[in-house]
């Protein structure tokens, strides 16, 4: 099952508190990207992160989801209500988050 547009822009809604905040369409899920770096993405109208330690840190009760089969696990969001908290997360995840490759 693809995410919904719908979907997207509510947590796109959600993230507006932060700069530099884009996404990619992609085989119809999207990837959300934080001043330039992956953070995680939507998928089957989920909202997953990448497990660092500062989002085990923040959610270590969040159920370990894979988004696609044959990809790594990653961390389910469910508290995407709260603004706030989106907010203090990828701002936590940040300095852990792999630079971008770059591209050829």
């Amino acid at each position: 099952m693809a995410s919904t547009k719908e979907y997207l822009d509510f947590i796109l809604e959600q993230l507006s508190g932060l700069e530099e905040i884009t996404y990619r369409a992609m085989m119809g899920e999207y990837i959300i990207y934080y001043r330039g770096k992956v953070v995680g993405g939507i998928y089957d109208d989920r909202f997953l992160v990448k497990p660092v330690k500062s989002a085990i840190k923040m959610m270590p009760e969040a159920d370990k989801e894979l988004p696609y089969e044959g990809a790594k696990e990653m961390l389910l969001v469910d508290n995407v209500e709260n603004k706030e908290f989106l907010r203090d997360l990828l701002e936590a995840m940040y300095d852990e988050l792999p630079a971008p490759k770059k591209k050829k």
